[in-house]
């Protein structure tokens, strides 16, 4: 009986956190430099940001890191059960501060280009949004400290999806403040 009441709990507060909040305009962050570990834009003029539960320890809502000169961020959204919708920023020889197209056609994921991508799953996904040569955006990176180990920057960009129906995506007012 003590476990029956010890699991009933324990799913409460998991299912609980990952309760979706409505997002609104004034929960989209600032545009800072700081490291202050934020993240957020307008999805088709929605706003968005991560949150929710990831469940395991390798499903951070919001992850950004190097490999080699390019930087990858990861912001997750698990708060729309059963759906989760995710961003991936990837930019190539992101060394120092500027302005960095996403306008290369490539598969996600690949090591070949600058792009930006969404994704809305339920386990597999669901639709999935690519920046292309005709669906391109920028990523303009305000600060790289490498000492302070922040990256912080804005992007805007319009995607199609690739997975079903062709409907484009648009985001816009991007903003990201993280530390790696």
């Amino acid at each position: 009986m003590k476990r029956i009441i010890f699991l009933s709990a324990l799913s409460i507060v998991l299912f609980g956190s990952a309760c979706k909040k409505t997002v609104t305009e004034e929960d989209l962050p600032p545009a800072t430099q700081t490291g202050a570990n934020t993240f957020g834009a307008k999805v088709n003029g929605q706003p968005w940001i991560p949150q929710g539960f990831g469940g395991i320890g390798a499903s951070n809502l919001l992850e950004a890191r190097f490999v080699g000169n390019d930087l990858i961020i990861n912001a997750r959204n698990f708060a729309s059960s059963p759906n989760e919708t995710e961003f991936e920023i990837r930019v190539i020889g992101a060394t120092t501060t500027g302005t960095y197209t996403l306008n290369t056609n490539v598969s996600h994921p690949s090591f070949a280009g600058s792009y930006a991508y969404y994704v809305k799953r339920n386990i597999s996904p669901l639709n999935e949004w690519l920046t292309s040569t005709a669906y391109t955006g920028v990523v303009t990176l305000t600060r790289v400290d490498a000492s302070a180990r922040i990256v912080s920057g804005t992007f805007s960009f319009n995607a199609l999806n690739i997975y079903n129906t062709p409907e484009p995506l648009s985001a816009t007012e991007g903003r990201f403040d993280i530390k790696y």
